[in-house]
């Protein structure tokens, strides 16, 4: 059995930011994650649930430069109660953030919502029905 098949979990993911002033504010402020820790100007880490999602810099650590504006890098989906999904729809859309897609019952058994964070990420809530 090789080793790799032990792996069960993500423990973290790390977001490379193009601004991460603007980053940390969204995630902050708009999304309400805790906030972990900050062990540099360049990598802050935010608890949530279970992991951690860290912001740091592009070329930071690993050099490389960000993609082009609007390009998009990554998707994030967060799992909350099935009624919680229209509820964080209403305190998104309360504090600014357009929906790119409206909630949603899909046939395969998800409640959806997406939208984007500053870098143009594009972020879902959902819930299993």
């Amino acid at each position: 059995m090789s080793p790799l098949s032990q792996i069960r979990q993500i423990d973290y993911t790390v977001i490379f930011a193009r601004d991460l002033p603007a980053m940390r504010h969204f995630y902050e402020a708009v999304m309400e994650f805790p906030l972990l820790r900050v062990l540099s100007e360049q990598w802050v880490e935010y608890r949530v649930g279970a992991n951690t999602l860290a912001l740091t810099m592009y070329g930071a650590r690993f050099g490389g430069a960000p993609p082009a504006a609007g390009d998009l890098s990554l998707q994030l989906a967060f799992r909350v109660a099935p009624p919680d999904v229209a509820q964080c729809a209403a305190a998104l859309e309360a504090k600014g953030v357009t929906l790119i897609a409206p909630l949603t019952d899909h046939p395969f058994g998800h409640r959806t919502i997406f939208f984007r964070d500053p870098d143009g990420n594009v972020l879902e809530i959902y819930a299993e029905l």
